[in-house]
């Protein structure tokens, strides 16, 4: 797994955060607009803004802020549910 520069925390980077606001922006602005009218102007320079949010984000590859922790093992605890079915003699 490639290693990202980013390590310790999960906020993500600046880069990723302006990626993610820009699509966040567009796609504000493209449902403001399909319910205001619909103004079909504004969904489409909505939509437009979203894709180029979405092309920083793959050229910024966000998915490498993702930090994957280690595997977390919890011990499994008996219980009964009211609607389990269970037979009179357990």
């Amino acid at each position: 797994m490639a290693q990202s520069g980013h390590q310790g925390s999960h906020a993500g980077s600046a880069k990723s955060w302006l990626a993610v606001s820009i699509i966040l922006i567009g796609f504000t602005i493209g449902g403001v607009a399909l319910t205001l009218g619909p103004n079909w102007l504004f969904v489409w320079i909505g939509a437009g803004i979203c894709a180029v949010g979405g092309l920083l984000a793959l050229a910024f590859d966000i998915f490498s802020d993702v930090i994957v922790d280690a595997p977390r093992e919890i011990q499994v605890q008996e219980h009964h549910s009211p609607f389990e079915h269970r037979s009179i003699g357990s």
